[in-house]
Formats: structure tokens, sequence, C-alpha cells
């Protein structure tokens, strides 16, 4: 039945789900679900029947629907070990489960496409206040995400010499914070690291410009 990846270039949820299944050489067919047009499309009823939350990104894998982005890594981690991006060991899985989840838990939730409509329709924000907002919570949670990563002593990756969960969602938080115009020079560990797995080819594949629905 193959696998099917719904998902919208601007989505940093998606990003993620579409580095992890470059990374692991995954064939699949992506289903552009854009957030915008008829109204949008992740709020129709079609789409609804897929993911009652109506977010992105909905993997379907041979007839199974997965939702929300770092349980379909865990999923592809299961069905598809090579390369693993969720150490086994328990003390290794805790520290990169914690960094994603900074940045899944912590960061992404405040900033997304919805709480950002919503600060501009519902509290009368203008641009500089969502900016403002914006800005601030990227701020901090790179400070606690830099300082994990010092104490782990990372070198191209964010934990030890491979490539992690942690990385594949710090990748597009990091690519978010610089649309939004985020100071990053505070935090010279993680923008390095960052970079450098920008320029690699499972992540440079994923990014939202080489999606073939970005406008």
């Amino acid at each position: 039945m193959g696998t099917k990846l719904y998902t919208y270039f601007r989505s940093s949820a998606a990003f993620r789900v579409r580095i992890a299944l470059n990374l692991k050489e995954v064939d699949y067919e992506s289903v552009y679900v854009h957030f915008s047009r008829s109204g949008g499309e992740h709020r129709q009823p079609e789409f609804l029947e897929l993911n009652p939350q109506g977010l992105l990104p909905v993997l379907d894998h041979d007839g199974t629907q997965l939702t929300q982005s770092v349980a379909i890594i865990e999923y592809l981690d299961a069905y598809f070990p090579d390369p693993r991006l969720i150490p086994g060991d328990p003390t290794e899985r805790a520290h990169v489960q914690a960094l994603a989840q900074i940045i899944a838990c912590d960061t992404h939730p405040l900033n997304n496409l919805r709480v950002l409509r919503y600060l501009r329709s519902d509290l009368d924000l203008d641009e500089e206040g969502v900016t403002r907002w914006y800005q601030h919570w990227v701020a901090e949670s790179f400070r606690a995400f830099e300082a994990l990563l010092q104490r782990y002593g990372s070198g191209s990756y964010c934990y030890r010499e491979m490539v992690s969960l942690a990385d594949v969602c710090l990748v597009p938080q990091v690519y978010n914070a610089r649309r939004f115009g985020c100071d990053l020079t505070p935090y010279p560990v993680l923008s390095r690291i960052a970079a450098g797995l920008a320029d690699q080819d499972a992540f440079l594949r994923a990014a939202p410009e080489n999606q073939p629905d970005a406008e």
C-alpha cells in the first residue's frame, strides 16, 4: 500500500518527518494540504477524518494513519531502524528525548501558525507584538537547549556523534527562528550544529523552499 505523508511546506512538524523519512531512505508520496486555500484545507471535513486535530503531519503507512510528528518518528524508528534516531540505551534515550521535547513541547506549540493567527486576530496584537512573542519563547527555549548541548559536549550533532531526534527537531525550529529575525548569537553551539546539518542531503531535501508546494 505504500507510504503517504500529508504535508505543507511551511509546517515545521511536517519538516521533521520529511527529514526522518529522508534519513531512513523511505520512499513516500507527498499529499499537500494548504493552510490557507479554501479556508484552510486542514480544516475541511475530509482531512478531519484523518486527523481530528486538523494538524499536520499525518503519515499513512500501509493503511495505518498516524499523527503527531514525534510519535510518527518513533514509529518510523521501529519500522525502519537504520539509522536509529532514538537511542536504545535508557540514559541516552532520555537525554535525546529531553532535547527534542524542548523544541516539540515547549517551543513549537507556543509559536505555531494557529497561535500566531490567534494573537493577531483575537488578541489584536500588531506584527511587532507577534514578533516579540515569537522571539521571547525561542530565546527561553534556546537558552536551555544551548546549555544542555554544552553539557553533552556536542560535536557535529546534538547528542554525541549520531544524528538523532534532537537534530531532527532542532533544524526546523532554527529555520523558523531565522525567518522571524531571532538573534542566534547567544547560541553558538546550537547555531553551528544546525548550520552543518542543514547542508546535509536529507535535511536539505526536506527544507521548505525545496518542496513542490513551496510558495
